[in-house]
């Protein structure tokens, strides 16, 4: 049997045709699961009772417990879900004047070892599944159904632990699923999937064909640098990364955000900027400045407030678009990774 949330509108079209129904039979139950929010094929009544009968022996509908949540002063939402297997992820609520960010998880655990980030402090376990992923966005709808605002989930940023690339084809079928009509209708471009440059995947998901974000975790301005902060630099360094992201641009028309965590005395200093400069130039992109949310067990420092707009300063004289990325939940466990990591101690 397969959990009913994991299943994209395409999938169940063709399972529909090979029982015999015709196609607008998978929009129906859309139509019911995401829309009128059924939580049972027996509240489906225009659905024949025989058929309620061959779906159950198919499918059942399975969501993740919340199993701890915090929330912030400025609105950010925590959660700390627990998954069938009793393994925990996380997905947060970000709150914007243009509307809720969910940033979700693609992993349990992340085995990409950069070395200032939270995820990695719990090495992988497995992929999550479609159902899981979609799951994220269900139970933080349903939470803000209860506080009784009339909010929704409007936004993804595939980007919470895991690299969402090391597991392509669940991601992707997650993102169709959240951009249909009949489900969750979250445009194309309020999604975005990060990646810390798996460039094959690059490739992939800019020849997917859909017109979603694609965010690029950087954080470095060349080789060296980069290979120690990151180890996927040492397979993929930024002279093919670049290229990838070209490639994307060209096939998509869409531009690129590069993410930039900002590490006091070791990649904020202008002469980095200046680097910066020169590696994206010509690309179709802005950079995301990020200032660090500090991990006790990774050592790094959070850059100070002028050393920030500093860089940002330089990257201005060159040309390049910047944005400095608000911060959310300073109140809580907000960087990725540190409710679960503290779970586990």
């Amino acid at each position: 049997m397969n959990n009913i949330y994991g299943i994209s509108h395409e999938l169940l079209t063709l399972a529909m045709l090979a029982k015999g129904q015709k196609a607008y039979r998978a929009t129906q139950l859309f139509t019911w699961i995401y829309e009128k929010k059924a939580k049972s094929f027996d509240e489906m009544s225009d659905v024949s009772l025989s058929f309620r009968e061959v779906l159950k022996n198919d499918y059942y509908f399975a969501l993740p417990k919340i199993y701890k949540s915090q929330k912030s002063q400025d609105g950010t939402i925590k959660l700390l879900l627990e998954l069938k297997d009793g393994h925990k992820i996380e997905t947060a609520l970000l709150r914007y004047n243009y509307g809720n960010a969910l940033c979700v998880s693609s992993q349990v655990g992340c085995n990409m070892g950069c070395s200032f980030c939270a995820s990695g402090l719990l090495s992988k376990q497995r992929n999550l599944e479609v159902d899981e992923m979609v799951g994220q966005i269900l139970v933080m709808n349903e939470l803000l159904n209860e506080e009784g605002k009339g909010e929704v989930v409007t936004h993804i940023v595939v980007m919470g632990t895991g690299e969402p690339f090391d597991n392509f084809e669940n991601v992707m079928d997650f993102v169709r699923i959240a951009n249909h009509p009949k489900a969750f209708a979250i445009g194309a471009r309020r999604i975005t999937v990060s990646t810390c440059g798996i460039v094959p995947r690059i490739y992939e998901y800019a020849d997917v064909g859909m017109q979603v974000n694609l965010a690029i975790s950087l954080h470095a301005s060349n080789d060296e640098l980069r290979s120690k902060l990151m180890r996927i630099n040492q397979a993929y360094p930024l002279d093919s990364l670049i290229e990838a992201v070209k490639y994307y641009v060209f096939k998509t028309g869409r531009r690129v955000t590069f993410e930039y965590i900002l590490l006091s005395g070791v990649n904020d200093a202008v002469a980095y900027a200046d680097e910066l400069s020169d590696l994206i130039r010509g690309i179709e992109a802005y950079v995301n400045l990020i200032p660090y949310n500090a991990i006790d067990e990774k050592g790094y420092r959070r850059s100070d407030d002028l050393a920030v707009k500093a860089f940002q300063n330089q990257l201005t004289k060159r040309g390049i678009t910047s944005t400095i990325r608000k911060e959310f939940g300073a109140d809580i466990d907000a960087a990725c990774g540190q409710l679960r990591a503290k779970e586990k101690q």
